[in-house]
């Protein structure tokens, strides 16, 4: 199956890759045009350029740029076309973003807005059309510019709106920018944040976008309780966002070092650049360069202290261990050709309930938020299993016949109807299908939403209406009964039970076998795990909510899910070129368009690791059988 991975020509040069920083001066942050220091800014610029950086992503702060509604600041704007030439001075390039009106935890708007809605009021959204088109006269010529941005964080300072009213306004405000002469590519700068990823409607619509933007920009500062959880987050975003044609960067991610030691601060840069280039990504854009020390008495950092540290450098311009990993990591994509690798394709297919993306009649919020958790988990479990699976969408549309070996239905309360019919005709068709049963995240008409449920997998359910088995203990322990790829009979597996935070979580469903085999039962001898055959294939059900029981614990990563998956995908055929037996690595192949083959092992171990990955159809450069991986390491290694 497909993975797709696209890119945007180069910043700089076609070849070049999108590899930079959100870029403040620390002489005054987001009032830096007030009073512009060229000789401090060009510093700052040639420790970022020095370290392997093409690009910066950079603000007009609205209130000075624009301080009627029809007058452009031409001091402001003098001193951007300054920056400019510097950027061109040094190599670099830049993405303009238009309407700063929402940075680093404040909202400020134009003095002449006055409260008029951002999106539907039409003088308003002609200003902002013409404020584009300003821009894109004084600037879209000039060399340093490489893209164009319409906001920063559009869904914060905006707010929310109905999809159709965001549509308009994206579209005139980037006509607009194309009436001022801007050629290069743009995307509207909103995060990356609406339903298609999130599960929450904010009407900013990825579809809509695909449409009218040349990329998508994902926004990812993700706060949790389990390790792996952080290191994947914007990895699976950017597998989500990168689903509708269009190229993902990774616009926004970073951390606050007031939140984190040097050492760990590493390990987190050092994970979600290669995750998220293993996820399809083809741009990075960290943030931000710099420290702000000094600035404590201005807001927003006088309010928010912890954004004067989110810095690639010090305030003194001195590189932090993210701006040491970025240039590991630019390293790394030289050395490769990153520009003319592709995604592997794989034989792992994991099933996105069209729940996520689309707001059915008398459905709660709850729905979509609840899909994007249970799949991020069985994305992070099927990763460590060194599956690398393709999101397929139902919202999208099925194929009409199975392009991969192995789906995954991680606990699923809502499938459309149709689809139990075609995952059916997949099975017979020879795929092999796993589902596990999830009764939803609330009480409304709480239970598995799938007709047939019985019939497609050789059951017979036994709920009683309206009431769920609340599970108690800490584990959930299957043993098998029969053998399932590695798995032998008599071997258990072990699952964390979350708790009871989760009430409507912790329950099982339970069943009769009719016509399955039963390959697992539970502590208490009821089926947990069941196969029924049919044509070339199989449907496998799970009666526990296995995913989603993982994505409520702390610190659970790996979990016996990922032995579960590694088990169904040998069954299932499956093949993986690179695969490591430690479960806290992960592989992955990216594929050259000459094509040579190099394997990505990441490790989610905070210590050393030998391991010694196992090929099929490769090999590995003589006298390298093992691979060393440091503490939250990766290796990148060429295949012969």
């Amino acid at each position: 199956m497909h993975r797709p991975s696209l890119r945007l020509p180069g910043p700089t040069d076609p070849a070049a890759p999108w590899l930079g920083a959100n870029f403040w001066s620390r002489a005054g942050g987001p009032l830096m045009w007030r009073d512009f220091d060229p000789r401090l800014v060009r510093e700052e610029l040639a420790v970022l350029r020095e370290h392997g950086l093409t690009f910066t992503r950079s603000f007009f702060y609205w209130p000075d740029f624009m301080p009627e509604p029809d007058r452009v600041d031409e001091r402001a704007a003098g001193y951007y076309a300054r920056f400019l030439d510097l950027h061109a001075e040094l190599g670099l390039a830049t993405v303009p973003t238009l309407f700063v009106g929402h940075m680093s935890g404040e909202n400020w708007d134009p003095s002449w807005r006055g409260g008029r809605d951002l999106y539907r009021d039409v003088w308003m959204v002609a200003r902002q059309a013409w404020f584009a088109e300003q821009m894109a006269e004084r600037y879209a010529g000039h060399p340093a510019v490489a893209a164009w941005l319409i906001t920063n964080e559009m869904p914060i300072y905006g707010g929310p709106a109905p999809r159709e009213s965001i549509e308009s306004w994206a579209r005139l405000v980037i006509a607009g920018l194309r009436a001022g002469g801007a050629t290069q590519p743009v995307s509207l700068g909103d995060g990356a944040w609406g339903r298609e990823v999130s599960g929450r409607d904010n009407g900013f619509s990825l579809l809509d976008q695909a449409q009218l933007c040349d990329f998508v920009g994902p926004h990812c500062y993700p706060m949790g309780d389990d390790v792996a959880r952080q290191h994947y987050a914007a990895a699976f975003n950017c597998e989500l966002a990168g689903q509708f044609g269009l190229p993902v960067i990774l616009e926004e991610f970073g951390l606050s070092s007031d939140f984190v030691s040097a050492q760990n601060a590493a390990h987190y840069y050092r994970q979600v650049l290669h995750n998220s280039l293993l996820a399809g990504a083809t741009g990075w854009g960290a943030w931000n360069n710099t420290d702000f020390d000094g600035l404590e008495h201005q807001d927003p950092y006088r309010h928010h202290p912890f954004e004067l540290h989110f810095g690639l450098t010090d305030a003194a311009g001195v590189p932090k261990s993210g701006l040491r990993e970025l240039r590991e990591f630019a390293k790394t994509l030289a050395e490769v050709d990153a520009s003319r690798l592709r995604r592997a394709d794989t034989g792992t297919a994991l099933l996105a309930s069209s729940f996520l993306d689309v707001e059915y009649p008398f459905t709660e919020p709850a729905d979509g938020p609840a899909v994007h958790e249970n799949l991020r988990q069985a994305y992070i479990s099927a990763r460590l299993a060194d599956l690398h699976p393709a999101v397929l969408r139902e919202s999208a549309g099925l194929p009409e016949r199975p392009e991969a070996s192995l789906y995954l239905v991680p606990s699923t309360k809502a499938l459309l109807s149709p689809t139990w019919g075609q995952l059916e005709a997949y099975a017979e068709a020879g795929a092999s299908v796993y589902f596990s049963f999830f009764p939803g995240a609330h009480m409304n008409q709480r239970g598995p939403w799938h007709n047939g449920l019985n019939q497609v997998f050789g059951v017979e359910q036994q709920l009683v209406y309206g009431i769920s088995e609340e599970l108690r203990g800490e584990r959930i322990e299957f043993t098998f009964t029969a053998d399932l790829g590695p798995l032998s009979a008599g071997d258990t597996l072990s699952f964390a039970l979350p708790a009871a935070h989760r009430p409507y979580a912790r329950t099982v469903l339970p069943v009769k076998a009719v016509d399955a085999e039963v390959l697992a039962v539970d502590a208490e001898g009821r089926p947990a795990l069941l196969r029924r055959r049919v044509g070339a294939g199989s449907l496998i059900l799970c009666t526990y909510p296995l995913e989603h029981l993982a994505a409520g614990t702390p610190q659970v990563n790996p979990d016996a899910v990922q032995a579960l998956y590694d088990a169904l995908a040998e069954a299932a055929g499956v093949e993986r070129t690179v695969r490591v037996e430690d479960p806290r690595v992960a592989a992955d192949v990216l594929v050259h368009e000459d094509g040579t083959r190099y394997a990505w092992l990441v490790s989610q171990a905070d210590e050393f690791l030998v391991v010694k990955p196992i090929l099929v159809g490769a090999s590995l450069p003589a006298g390298q059988e093992s691979v060393t991986l440091a503490p939250f390491g990766v290796a990148v290694l060429r295949l012969e």
